[in-house]
């Protein structure tokens, strides 16, 4: 499994080259920022090489359903400049003009004893999946006329950030279902290839893949004339994606590649590294950096996906042992603890959790992303539990510091990285993250 990651991921160990100065930089964020999220690195390190920061917003919705741009007093008021044209992606919502209903629609009247035998009509999804993509596609088109108005004419060093991830259906049965996926046990447990297999499982999927990936092939090729103008004027255009695809961690005495299973989306992140390819393979600055873990208002829903962010400790104290930030990192996170042992006991459970035989196979590299078992899962909710439960307070957890340490570094590891990217796709993994940390402290 590690010498399969060495041979065919690509892990950044250093940042070769640094990203010019430029006094006309932007960061433009394609998508919404929100707290607490990996983009909020990014935007933190381009404001300290003092780029102007042009942010967006994916909308909301009116009491009729109707996709709206942000009121005034919804607005973002920290940025250079904010383009309200909405940006929502997907078509979950998108009524199929021959039924006359979305697919949410259809999913209203499911429940947990009848979900499973729900099908959908022949080409349901992708008469709304077309459509969807169409109004995204004529937003972007709208977007792009308002950020031409921002942007110079000349030696523009313009840097596109794409945020766009997710794409949950908003029908009420989905929940549901994903928490016994996700975080059910004994006989609230749920198999996840049952779930993705079904008909609900063929939307997600769908769904998932216009939001996560298809954005950012449409933003490439509506930005494609906008891309020339700046670069035959002597400016410089890039982009970067954030992507997941597992992490290097220290396990024991060595960087061990692992992932969070199952994680269902990791098939919409395939695509989105294959869109940062094939853009990559006609000479764009582009890059899908695949970070690591942290815990986000957005990932809660993983339960234990924040596993892997605890052993970023060990990491520090491994390469940079008698480093002050190293001293000053563990101080903080132990004094979380009801107890000063209870962080080599931490260590101890995780190292024994990704050397388990039945959660060894739901991690293998060559078979991202893999689909839950039973075992596994329960192991990894009860591993979550122990580490919540060793802290002095449920809701003040280790997680909050580690998780900013992670997106700070990610944020200086792309934003200098991206101006030429050597590779299509990156791994940013602990080791990087703790040079980046210890590099500015």
């Amino acid at each position: 499994m590690q010498d399969l990651f060495q041979q065919s991921g690509h892990p950044i160990r250093q940042i070769s080259g640094r990203r010019p100065k430029s006094d006309s930089g932007y960061l433009v964020v394609f998508g919404e920022l929100f707290n607490r999220g990996y983009a909020n690195g990014l935007v933190e390190e381009a404001q300290k090489n003092n780029y102007k920061i042009i942010k967006s917003t994916v909308g909301r919705r009116d009491s009729n359903q109707n996709i709206r741009a942000l009121e005034d007093h919804e607005k973002p008021t920290d940025a250079f400049h904010f383009i309200n044209v909405p940006l929502e992606a997907g078509f979950d919502m998108e009524v199929d003009e021959a039924s006359g209903t979305s697919p949410v629609d259809d999913l209203k009247e499911l429940g947990l004893k009848n979900w499973a035998d729900f099908s959908w009509p022949k080409g349901k999804l992708e008469n709304c999946l077309q459509k969807g993509r169409a109004r995204f596609r004529k937003q972007v088109q709208d977007y792009v006329k308002e950020l031409e108005k921002v942007l110079p004419q000349k030696n523009a060093h313009v840097l596109f950030a794409h945020l766009m991830a997710g794409g949950v259906p908003r029908a009420k049965i989905v929940m549901p279902l994903m928490n016994r996926v996700f975080k059910g046990t004994g006989e609230r447990y749920m198999e996840s290839q049952s779930f993705w297999n079904s008909a609900i499982g063929e939307l997600c999927n769908l769904n998932f893949n216009e939001v996560t990936a298809y954005t950012l092939d449409i933003l490439l090729e509506e930005t494609t004339k906008l891309r020339d103008r700046i670069q035959q004027s002597g400016g410089h255009v890039s982009y970067v994606a954030y992507g997941y695809h597992g992490t290097e961690i220290w396990m024991k005495d060595h960087f061990q590649w692992q992932s969070y299973s199952p994680y269902l989306q990791g098939w919409a992140k395939l695509e989105l590294e294959k869109v940062s390819l094939k853009w990559k393979n006609q000479n764009i600055p582009i890059s899908t950096y695949n970070c690591p873990e942290i815990l986000t208002n957005s990932s809660s829903i993983f339960q234990g996906v924040e596993a892997p962010l605890y052993t970023l400790l060990k990491t520090f104290q491994k390469l940079y042992p008698d480093n002050g930030r190293t001293h000053q990192l563990f101080n903080e996170c132990t004094s979380l603890l009801k107890k000063p042992q209870a962080m080599e006991e931490i260590f101890s459970h995780i190292n024994h959790y990704y050397q388990d035989p039945e959660v060894l196979q739901t991690i293998q590299f060559s078979d991202w992303p893999s689909h839950s078992n039973k075992a596994q899962l329960e192991k990894l909710l009860q591993l979550s539990h122990f580490v919540t439960e060793s802290h002095l307070d449920s809701k003040n957890l280790m997680t909050a510091i580690l998780s900013e340490v992670v997106f700070r570094s990610c944020g200086w590891v792309m934003f200098h990285d991206s101006y030429q990217p050597q590779q299509a796709v990156q791994w940013i993994g602990h080791d990087i993250v703790a040079s980046a940390e210890v590099g500015r402290s």
